[in-house]
């Protein structure tokens, strides 16, 4: 004697390969949008701590105070704007990053575009936090 049925069980073979297919494709595509998001995440989270964290720590111990007579007047042309070393590293590597990017054969769904544009994208902002110097 058979157990009873259940209507769950009642697939067929070539449904329950189909279910899995498209099982696993759903699962691509939720991946790969988690893997989008989180690449914009982080370059998000590494623009702002170097616009905001490091220029503090790069300008080093601060000098004694100097009275205010003391110091001779300069010419405000002769101001030369303060070097920000970590943002040219982090545009020297988006740039690098894009180029990658651009020579990579498989464009992985459209992912590899998105990226692109991402990347295009931080790299402007990066280059608008170097014209603040």
């Amino acid at each position: 004697m058979q157990g009873p049925r259940h209507a769950g069980l009642e697939t067929t073979i070539d449904n329950h390969d189909n279910g899995s297919v498209r099982a696993a494709i759903r699962t691509e595509r939720i991946d790969m949008k988690k893997i989008g998001f989180l690449t914009l995440l982080i370059m998000a989270a590494l623009l702002i701590t170097l616009t905001f964290a490091f220029p503090a720590a790069a300008a080093g111990p601060k000098a004694p105070a100097v009275p205010v007579a003391a110091i001779p007047a300069a010419p405000a042309a002769a101001a030369a704007p303060e070097a920000h070393p970590h943002i040219d590293e982090a545009l020297e590597a988006m740039r690098s990053a894009k180029k990658q990017l651009e020579m990579a054969e498989h464009d992985f769904k459209g992912h590899r575009a998105k990226s692109l544009q991402h990347l295009q994208m931080a790299i402007r902002e990066a280059e608008i936090c170097m014209s603040m110097k």
